[in-house]
């Protein structure tokens, strides 16, 4: 088992890492949700013992780790920027850890080829790896890292420059991949669906901190707080701040019947999130609040539009399938299933969460 224990990384006066406590068992799959400069590269780094906490201790196994060197370690670590030997084969490059490990031939030739057949480079095996592409490169440094039976594998955004087919191809497979090998897999990523293919633990990100760990459908369906919602949703949970008044919660553009089950909510501010894919251009058949508002942008992202709409001070997006045309200053209808709505309170701790299935 990993076991970080109020571990901070202090930079300056800046807090890179701050007071994260985290148990990792063997032979799980943990992902790092959050995005850009939330702290998962430092994180994974305090992980790998290639920096010092500025305070607390890391454990492996019980044992304090914090001492020990990197190269003591028996880890293995991706970057999203791949980093093999240059001067090697690629056959030499997913070889090279067994080597040093001192493994006989034979098994460093049938693990090579099983990594090599995994990441699909057979053909590539006796080509230098200078002369590949960048997602065969990094295909390599990933299956170097696989054949390496390291207790601890660390990932850090690895699929981000492979072309959308094997990556889709990978999410899939990476965890049966790492339910076979016993090891403990942290896996970083930007991407909350990503996160969901994976499946296993998830911990969320924000600003060094650590706001929510468990199990990955669960930190999804039931965030604990508005700041874990958010980096749970992409694009990020829409908000919309309400006051419950009675037996309503009122907003500038009207009035929502509050849920039977929140009857005994006491009156006061109270912020509604609803996720982007949940908001609809047309109307549903099942009962909806409706708001009209006026276009700000919209973007058509392949076989998806997203549709950017504001009133007052509140700003939405709309995730819609297929391509549609609205145009700035158009006034859309959007409609809100209220079964859909996560409530938050005054400190943006969740009050409520849709039932299972509709998160």
């Amino acid at each position: 088992m990993l076991e970080l224990r109020n571990v901070s990384k202090k930079v300056g006066n800046t807090f890179h890492i701050n007071d994260v406590s985290l148990k990792l068992e063997k032979g799980s799959l943990n992902v790092l949700l959050g995005p850009t400069l939330s702290g998962k590269t430092s994180l994974m780094r305090l992980m790998a013992g290639l920096d010092k906490p500025t305070s607390g201790d890391i454990l492996m196994d019980g044992v304090s780790v914090v001492k020990t060197p990197v190269q003591k370690r028996n880890i293995a670590m991706v970057y999203q920027q791949f980093i093999n030997y240059p001067a090697f084969s690629v056959y030499e490059n997913i070889a090279s850890p067994l080597r040093v490990a001192g493994i006989d031939k034979v098994t460093i030739d049938k693990k090579v080829r099983e990594a090599a057949e995994l990441m699909k480079l057979t053909p590539y095996l006796d080509r230098g790896v200078l002369y590949l592409s960048g997602g065969q490169q990094q295909r390599t440094a990933l299956a170097r890292a696989l054949v390496k039976d390291a207790e601890l594998v660390l990932l850090d955004e690895p699929l981000a420059n492979l072309d959308y087919k094997l990556r889709e191809e990978l999410r899939i497979e990476l965890p049966r991949i790492f339910a076979e090998t016993g090891a403990i897999f942290v896996y970083a990523t930007t991407e909350p669906q990503e996160a969901l293919l994976l499946g296993g633990d998830t911990a969320t990100l924000h600003e060094g901190h650590i706001t929510q760990f468990g199990q990955t459908i669960d930190v999804h369906n039931k965030p604990s707080d508005l700041v874990t919602a958010q980096t749970f949703s992409d694009p990020p949970m829409n908000v919309i701040p309400m006051q419950k008044q009675g037996a309503q919660f009122v907003f500038s553009q009207g009035n929502i019947d509050c849920p039977e089950d929140l009857s005994g909510l006491s009156d006061g501010s109270y912020s509604i999130g609803i996720r982007p894919h949940h908001l609809l251009l047309s109307e549903p058949k099942q009962p909806s609040v409706k708001v009209v508002a006026p276009v700000s942008t919209s973007e058509i992202a392949g076989s998806e539009t997203f549709v950017h709409v504001a009133f007052d001070d509140i700003k939405l997006v709309i995730l819609t399938h297929g391509v549609h045309r609205v145009d700035i200053g158009d006034q859309v209808p959007v409609y809100m299933d209220p079964a859909k709505f996560f409530i938050f309170d005054g400190e943006n701790k969740l009050v409520s969460a849709p039932k299972t299935g509709a998160a």
